[in-house]
């Protein structure tokens, strides 16, 4: 595990690395170090304020989506789990319309808490239900149906605007990076480290909750509780992610599935901090292909991971179909 974890921490800092120099206008590897620690440099503009800022959010918002993957499919032991079953990215996505469309005027400095607040909305009503049933299938069903009730509404609210706040409005619901600023990256940061340090102390329970409620009791965990605190967990980390990016699909799905695969591992604890890293990696290296691949028409990093995601979950659901 520690073997994964430096390697894939030394590949994110060498991702993280290339982003900042590759780009228009392109700057040297040298130069990019130079503007990092000299403010009055020439390449101060894009590599500083533009560049990092947005690698930055993209390593915050993909380990906190593949924390919050791992704890929802651990959790209720579903192997296609992920943060859209909590309607939290449907919440976030309200919020954003109504103030994109409607044109509410809400400082962009607020938009990314004004966006959170949505989602939290939205992944508060599948607890209240996770409280009352305390039953995973339950879980999924009201969590659908919190999603369809929220696209509802985005589509109703789309239905109200105009050409150019729409075009806005669904770059959005694609899921980017562009754009971003420390504004954004200071807004997510307290979320996430928070929710992964909570989930890195529930893992031992949410581990045992993956050998089925009756054994989890017998060990002496609260079963309901651990439950309703890890998808508390999961839909902060993924609602924090959903306030500035937008939803970005199959990071918070696949993460898991790969740090698995490359552990050859089943425990929560064993893969947490592996599936943590690779949804970093991901999300940077999605970026990086979004904004590079067809230059200079940039395409939403939802587009690139779902490209990606789609095909390599199918190979991985179908090794585990062979091997069942």
């Amino acid at each position: 595990m520690c073997a994964s974890v430096v390697g894939l921490t030394v590949g994110l800092c060498a991702l993280v690395w290339l982003t900042l120099w590759v780009g228009s206008p392109s700057v040297r590897p040298g130069e990019a170090l130079a503007a990092l620690t000299d403010p009055g440099h020439p390449a101060r503009v894009p590599v500083w304020e533009v560049r990092l800022p947005r690698t930055l959010l993209g390593v915050l918002c993909g380990g906190a989506l593949a924390v919050s993957g791992l704890l929802l499919q651990d959790v209720l032991r579903n192997p296609i789990a992920g943060p859209e079953l909590l309607g939290v990215s449907s919440g976030a996505a309200v919020v954003m319309a109504a103030v994109v469309v409607l044109g509410l005027g809400v400082p962009v400095a607020v938009l990314p808490t004004a966006a959170l607040v949505g989602a939290l909305a939205a992944g508060a009503l599948v607890l209240l239900a996770i409280g009352r049933t305390r039953a995973p299938d339950h879980v999924a069903l009201v969590g659908a149906a919190v999603s369809a009730a929220c696209g509802g509404l985005v589509v109703a609210v789309v239905g109200l605007g105009t050409q150019g706040n729409v075009v806005v409005l669904f770059r959005y619901l694609l899921g980017s990076l562009a754009a971003r600023t420390w504004v954004h990256v200071e807004a997510v940061l307290p979320w996430v480290v928070a929710g992964v340090l909570v989930a890195a102390l529930l893992r031992r329970r949410v581990e045992t909750l993956t050998l089925g409620d009756d054994v989890a009791a017998g060990l002496g965990v609260a079963v309901a509780r651990s439950r309703v605190l890890a998808v508390l967990v999961a839909a902060v980390l993924a609602a924090a992610v959903a306030s500035v990016c937008g939803p970005i699909a199959f990071v918070a799905l696949l993460a898991p599935h790969l740090a698995r695969r490359l552990l050859d591992s089943v425990s929560t604890r064993e893969v947490f901090w592996t599936t943590t890293a690779l949804g970093a990696v991901l999300l940077v290296l999605a970026d990086l292909v979004s904004r590079t691949l067809l230059y200079p028409v940039e395409l939403p990093v939802g587009i690139a991971t779902t490209l990606v995601g789609v095909p390599a979950l199918l190979l991985v659901l179908r090794s585990r179909v062979r091997v069942a």
